[in-house]
């Protein structure tokens, strides 16, 4: 039977969350895969997954850091502006849920400093696993938010 815990021991449990949150974002903005690498949980025992917005489910861990070594080459600059984050956890697991604000550019064309600049957003869910070395992330998806055309639609299509 699971011990109740002391509020310190919960807070200090957010606390670490929501680093290992941030860093998970900080090291996707400073294209640093040993840092992201460090990000996901461990080993091939327990899968982690990430679904990149527009993209397939990726599984195991290789396969993800694959695509975040693709997304980083692809990508001169890259930025979040996370919004409505909220957490919950239980035990060893935490929740993540978040609005990421995005903002990216390709490689910049002949003679400009940067590509353009294309805004993005995002609704991403994070899990992380408590681990001795602190909290991983164990999945993250990512979903994109379909922007509003503004058009009104014809509510009688018959009219």
């Amino acid at each position: 039977m699971n011990e109740p815990r002391d509020d310190a021991a919960a807070a200090a449990d957010i606390a670490a969350v929501e680093q290992a949150n941030t860093d998970y974002y900080e090291a996707v903005e400073r294209g640093d895969l040993d840092a992201l690498t460090a990000a996901w949980l461990p080993g091939e025992d327990l899968t982690v997954s990430c679904v990149h917005p527009g993209w397939p489910v990726l599984s195991g861990r290789a396969e993800v850091l694959r695509s975040y070594a693709l997304i980083m080459a692809n990508t001169e600059y890259i930025q979040f502006f996370l919004t409505d984050v909220t957490l919950s956890m239980t035990d060893d697991t935490a929740l993540v849920t978040c609005t990421e604000n995005i903002l990216s550019g390709g490689p910049a064309e002949e003679g400009a400093a940067l590509g353009p600049l294309v805004g993005q957003l995002v609704v991403a869910t994070n899990v992380f696993r408590r681990t001795p070395d602190g909290w991983k992330l164990w999945s993250h998806h990512g979903s994109p938010v379909l922007a509003e055309t503004g058009e009104e639609e014809d509510e009688d299509p018959a009219s």
